[in-house]
């Protein structure tokens, strides 16, 4: 069978339409959270818990005057951002991206990057690229620049050796809230871990909603054609993936249960999902739960009703093509 050639990781960010997925309060809160923090360094930690990266200099946030207006017009300059193979210059960027991924807990995230860098056939790091404007270069994006996001797939099986996966394994069975939820999740952490696909996916508030469809896409292609285009019978099934674990977060409404009885609410979202897709691995999962985060984070003033929550969950890779196409309709509504 011929190799399949990759297509270029290449994406041309247009002016965006203001996002509707959500209730115009919850875009709100999550336009408000792109905003660049006060602080010039890129490496603080934010206040409301989310890893936030300083805007460069070629994107640019212009907000309606009309400080009333819910639903205030947000545009950015026209960006190109590329689509790269993860590369070991990608280290400092990716583990910042990744330095809350188990709330406060020590553990070896050097080591867990190091794996998502290390697999190049399946995963995807966005960064600015300059390539076209510059006129030269080879497209291989700067190292210094630092990425935006990351995706990447990695069989829980293939790498249950490895002193960062134990922990990550150790740290879900801890926060897991019941024993029932516990007896359930273990057999995709244990008896059926190699038919598991750890599904990581971070990126910074700034990062364009325009890009998560196709960055998705890049995904779950680049995982198809492993399971053909390996070398090996043994690396072609490391990505035969029957599951995908995630573990993301969400803001929840501390609240909710007596609002449910109120008729007029300014806050009606029981849940804010920080990532829109988010929304949609939980209603495809076949097991989800949530865990309070011990990280003191001081919430701000929109989010005073709302307390940051971890979330667990476990969808059937056969759920795909339903996701896709359901992310899809989700960011292109208007």
């Amino acid at each position: 069978m011929g190799h399949r050639q990759r297509p270029e990781k290449r994406r041309r960010l247009s002016r965006p339409r203001p996002f509707l997925g959500f209730s115009s309060f919850a875009r709100s809160l999550l336009f408000s959270h792109s905003a660049p923090s006060p602080d010039p360094s890129a490496s603080s930690k934010p206040e409301d818990g989310i890893v936030e990266l300083k805007p460069p200099s070629k994107i640019e946030r212009v907000e309606s005057e009309q400080e009333d207006d819910e639903e205030a017009e947000v545009e950015m300059m026209q960006a190109d951002f590329g689509f790269f193979d993860p590369k070991p210059g990608d280290f400092n960027g990716v583990k910042l991206l990744l330095r809350n991924y188990l709330d406060d807990k020590q553990w070896d995230l050097s080591g867990f990057v190091d794996l998502i860098l290390e697999q190049t056939t399946v995963g995807t790091v966005v960064k600015l690229d300059e390539h076209d404007e510059a006129g030269d270069g080879n497209g291989d994006g700067d190292d210094d620049a630092g990425p935006f996001a990351v995706i990447s797939a990695l069989n829980l099986g293939r790498y249950e050796g490895h002193k960062c996966m134990k922990e990550f394994k150790e740290y879900l069975l801890q926060v897991c809230p019941d024993e029932g939820l516990r007896k359930r999740l273990k057999p995709f952490l244990e008896e059926q871990v190699s038919d598991v696909g750890l599904l990581v996916s971070q990126r910074f508030v700034n990062c364009p909603y325009q890009l998560v469809p196709p960055l998705y896409d890049a995904l779950f292609d680049e995982v198809s054609w492993a399971t053909e285009d390996e070398p090996t019978k043994e690396l072609q099934d490391f990505f035969s993936f029957k599951y995908y674990l995630l573990v993301t977060r969400i803001f929840e409404d501390k609240n909710a249960n007596q609002r449910k009885a109120k008729v007029n609410c300014d806050s009606s979202d029981p849940i804010i999902y920080i990532k829109p897709e988010d929304e949609i691995f939980q209603e495809l999962s076949l097991l989800s739960f949530t865990f309070r985060l011990h990280a003191e984070q001081l919430a701000p003033r929109e989010l005073k009703n709302y307390r940051e929550k971890g979330l667990v969950m476990v969808v059937r890779a056969d759920g795909v093509p339903k996701f896709r196409e359901k992310l899809k309709s989700l960011l292109t509504e208007s």
